[in-house]
């Protein structure tokens, strides 16, 4: 078992700033809630949230930690360079620095970033046709979609400019033969971004089950009133305007 398996943080409620403190719970909360949802990947992939301010600093997991046991007080505090700001018992995973700090450096909207590897998604990052409009899910989340071709485990520096190139202003990607990523001016509008695309995949690997030829694509009238509709400033608030649940920060800390 990796050395940070084990919980050995304090609470940092009060010792850092109040914005740093509600950026640990949201995050934490996306960790506990892509458990609830059996996302995770064991220690596996990573969500990452800008701390409010100046400095460029942005949490992210500690390698070693289960989704499920994440807490506020656990999330390790870097830069942009991947050095570690605070004094920590625990070490982050360099894939998930790669990806992340180039979303997080190129999108100033990019607050929080998820990075998933279940096995719907993974399926339909396969798939040469990328994401279908199968359904009414996949409807919502094809105007945001981008695609990044895979160039293996994610440890050269270099890939950030293509990836950030390939994600342009698109709030989710396909990352091909790999999995998926979500971007997010709050830690709802992340949620709710990938829980769309996760149940799109799933949908088309459940319809693709029955056979190509079986499967009726939606209309491309309904794929057009699906892109005036998520402009729709009511359909952007219910959708990414409100904490994920009450529930989900209080599993946080």
């Amino acid at each position: 078992m990796a050395d940070g398996a084990t919980s050995i943080s304090t609470s940092l409620r009060g010792k850092v700033s109040d914005a740093e403190w509600q950026a640990r719970v949201d995050l934490a909360a996306l960790y506990r809630l892509v458990a609830v949802h059996g996302w995770d990947d064991m220690i596996f992939t990573h969500i990452s949230a800008r701390i409010p301010g100046p400095e460029h600093h942005f949490l992210i997991n500690p390698y070693g930690r289960f989704f499920g046991e994440m807490t506020a007080s656990d999330l390790v505090k870097v830069d942009l360079d991947g050095n570690v700001i605070d004094k920590t018992p625990y070490f982050i995973n360099p894939a998930g620095f790669t990806i992340h700090s180039a979303v997080h450096a190129a999108r100033e909207d990019a607050h929080f970033v998820m990075h998933l590897h279940t096995d719907q998604g993974v399926a339909v990052s396969t798939h040469r046709e990328g994401l279908m409009p199968l359904a009414q899910q996949a409807l919502i989340v094809l105007p945001q979609l981008a695609y990044h071709d895979y160039e293996g485990i994610a440890l050269n520096l270099d890939e950030r400019e293509r990836l950030v190139a390939d994600l342009g202003d698109k709030k989710l990607m396909m990352l091909r033969n790999h999995g998926t990523l979500s971007v997010g001016s709050t830690a709802a509008e992340c949620w709710m971004g990938m829980f769309f695309l996760e149940r799109a995949c799933k949908q088309q690997v459940m319809a693709l089950s029955a056979g190509r030829d079986n499967v009726m694509m939606a209309p491309e009238e309904g794929l057009t009133r699906l892109r005036l509709l998520i402009k729709d400033p009511l359909f952007v608030r219910a959708g990414g305007g409100v904490q994920p649940t009450p529930k989900a920060d209080r599993l946080a800390d």
